[in-house]
């Protein structure tokens, strides 16, 4: 059975569309076409309300991600903090803008609205790892251990 099917039947009788699409990212790491459309058609649930679904919340993600996702608040208290600094060495440092994965799959970086921590502005998350107050060469020293 492939791991589609056996996702798929796991949520089947709950008809729990969020957590399936959560398990299909911890699995691909995205969510292809083809695995949203064979969704659709198993849960009898119209495409585009799974599409609604996928493009609404910001975890999903409809393209490949790197291994390695870095997320940047560029709220009010982060940006007056120096967050798009961050970003525009971060772009540099890794050749992508927002919103793009490294060619080496190695890295995606993305910019937030919030990430609900202000007191801790500028803050960079790195797969679920908070970094606050950070600066640029601080940011420099944390890179490091991920690009090893």
């Amino acid at each position: 059975m492939r791991k589609i099917d056996r996702i798929i039947k796991r949520h089947k009788k709950k008809g729990a569309l969020v957590p399936l699409l959560q398990d299909v990212m911890a699995e691909y790491g995205y969510l292809p076409q083809r695995t949203i459309e064979r969704i659709s058609q198993e849960l009898d649930i119209p495409l585009s309300q799974v599409y609604s679904l996928a493009t609404f919340y910001k975890s999903f993600s409809l393209t490949p991600r790197g291994k390695y996702l870095i997320s940047v608040c560029l709220g009010t208290a982060c940006h007056v903090r120096g967050a798009p600094r961050i970003v525009e060495k971060l772009e540099r440092d890794l050749g992508i803008r927002a919103g793009e994965t490294t060619k080496d799959s190695k890295f995606t970086l993305e910019t937030v609205n919030c990430l609900g921590a202000c007191a801790l502005g500028p803050l960079v998350v790195i797969d679920g790892k908070y970094f606050g107050r950070i600066n640029l060469s601080r940011l420099d020293e944390v890179l490091k251990d991920y690009l090893k």
